[in-house]
């Protein structure tokens, strides 16, 4: 006869770990860049080692209850600062990664992941900031001075 305990599992939340690396970003990654042009593209790495001071590693890893655990990643070589060449795994395109967040849901079309440029005007017509507003109750003036804290002559 089986037992409560086995047919009860516990919940185990979602893990993401790391830095997401898509397609897109390493397409745009070319020789020659500047750490900081890498970064900016990448952002910061999960792995800097002080013995390995030209090399960035970016490690992604995605744990989900009933699914195989996903990992992947993404190592910089740099020489002088500069960006010499990196290798990578096999990495998803956004929306493919975006797809695999929602695995369990079933959703229709995947939102666009980028704003036209009628909706970039539209939020800022929304956005636009006024000149400030001078406030109408004056502040109020600080005392001039503040009675002490002890009384004279009394010991500690």
């Amino acid at each position: 006869m089986p037992s409560v305990t086995n047919l009860v599992t516990p919940y185990k939340i979602d893990i993401l770990q790391g830095n997401v690396v898509t397609r897109e970003q390493a397409a745009a990654l070319q020789a020659g860049m500047t750490r900081a042009q890498v970064r900016d593209i990448l952002g910061s790495p999960l792995l800097a080692s002080v013995f390995h001071a030209d090399r960035w590693d970016y490690v992604f890893t995605f744990r989900r209850q009933g699914q195989e655990p996903q990992q992947r990643r993404l190592t910089a070589f740099f020489k002088a600062d500069v960006l010499e060449r990196f290798e990578a795994d096999a990495l998803p395109t956004e929306a493919e990664f975006v797809a695999s967040l929602d695995a369990g849901r079933k959703f229709g079309k995947v939102p666009p992941l980028q704003a036209t440029e009628a909706q970039l005007k539209a939020f800022d017509d929304r956005n636009k900031t006024t000149a400030p507003v001078e406030p109408t109750v004056p502040a109020a003036t600080p005392a001039a001075s503040y009675p002490p804290l002890e009384t004279p002559g009394t010991a500690r």
